[in-house]
């Protein structure tokens, strides 16, 4: 499906919907299967078919591993030259322990797990513990330099197993967030996508110009002193993948201009060196999405409510669109890849169903998790 209308009716859109739908559930996997009845199908945790998906997934083999190899105080095991890496630097959390536990944490959620299963309380936990008294969660790069790549990368995970914006941990963390948004309605890194450009540090090496920031020997951060230089793309949607779950936070305006901000660059080079530069990054299918993507960026549009009534959403519907082929999948490589093929058929698809519906205002509500309906 290659050729694409300039916007296409939500009838078309329902068709493609309903197509691919039916083609994936006949080789889904427990999960991917959980997601399709959920939120494509939009049945609800009375259906026997999603308690089914839902039984079948608890069983899945790759959730059982994850589980079984989780420690009791919340961390999985590392590989040894990782492991030796870490130990030689400024110590927890920075290093591997830490991305391992956001990745895992976010295939467990993917998978239907629960936060009362395992240790995964346990390392929800201990992400908070490394909270600094300004909020972002510290590490996990050895700089520790404050990323909001990595803070909304552990909101999402946090808020995603049910961990509340009632707690004064949650509302913090998303507040240094929104503390740190640009005049233009992005993210950038502290200090190395802004002070670096300066005239006394622009020729050192990278590596000396993080090691000045570590002791602390160049001049004081000002964030308001670098507005004229852009936000980077990839950072500020890994800064809305966490408060794409926080719009009832009291902050819809500031959410709406990250919005603006990623919609007004799609399909742009990102101005950054060094962080996805290429404007090819938009259009690469990537799985799973804490890979920086075009699609990734959709899935935290849709979830926010931008859909049909902005037009600006057209031009990446219709790559969507366009990526999808003969056969109804959406596909990484020309070399099949059965379980992320699978992920990103359903994360597609998702999107067009959101996409499709018709919320009456851009940003109508916050993600919530259909696994809600399964707790206590």
């Amino acid at each position: 499906m290659k050729m694409v209308l300039w916007r296409m009716s939500r009838t078309e859109i329902d068709q493609v919907i309903d197509q691919s739908t039916q083609r994936l559930l006949k080789v889904a996997t427990p999960p991917v299967k959980f997601w399709l009845l959920v939120y494509i199908m939009q049945k609800g945790p009375e259906d026997h078919d999603v308690q089914k998906a839902l039984e079948e997934s608890r069983q899945y083999k790759p959730r059982v591993r994850l589980l079984r190899k989780l420690r009791e105080d919340g961390t999985w095991p590392i590989s040894g030259p990782r492991k030796a890496q870490e130990d030689a630097g400024p110590g927890p959390p920075y290093g591997w322990t830490y991305i391992t536990m956001l990745r895992n944490l976010y295939w467990l959620y993917e998978y239907c797990a629960d936060s009362d299963e395992g240790h995964i309380e346990e390392s929800l936990e201990k992400i908070l513990s490394w909270q600094s008294d300004e909020g972002f969660i510290e590490g996990a790069e050895a700089d520790m330099i404050p990323r909001p790549y990595y803070s909304g990368f552990a909101l999402s995970i946090l808020r995603a197993f049910g961990k509340r914006q009632s707690d004064p941990r949650i509302s913090r963390l998303a507040d240094w967030l929104f503390r740190m948004q640009r005049r233009d309605g992005g993210w950038n890194i502290p200090y190395i996508q802004d002070m670096r450009y300066d005239s006394e540090y622009k020729f050192m090496r990278l590596e000396d110009f993080k090691e000045l920031v570590r002791q602390g020997k160049t001049k004081p951060y000002l964030s308001e002193d670098y507005n004229d230089i852009p936000s980077c793309y990839w950072t500020s949607i890994s800064a809305l993948r966490g408060l794409s779950w926080m719009p009832d936070h009291g902050q819809i305006h500031a959410i709406k201009r990250c919005g603006d901000f990623i919609l007004g660059g799609f399909f742009k080079r990102n101005r950054h060196p060094g962080f996805y530069r290429s404007e090819v990054n938009w259009t690469i299918l990537k799985f799973p999405t804490f890979y920086g993507s075009g699609l990734t960026a959709l899935d935290h549009l849709v979830s926010l409510g931008f859909g049909r009534q902005d037009p600006r959403m057209d031009a990446p519907i219709r790559w969507l669109l366009g990526a999808r082929s003969k056969d109804g999948f959406w596909y990484q490589t020309d070399r099949p890849h059965a379980m992320n093929d699978q992920w990103l058929t359903v994360m597609a698809l998702t999107i067009l169903a959101f996409y499709a519906r018709e919320p009456t205002s851009t940003i109508a509500n916050a993600r919530e998790s259909p696994l809600e309906a399964f707790r206590g």
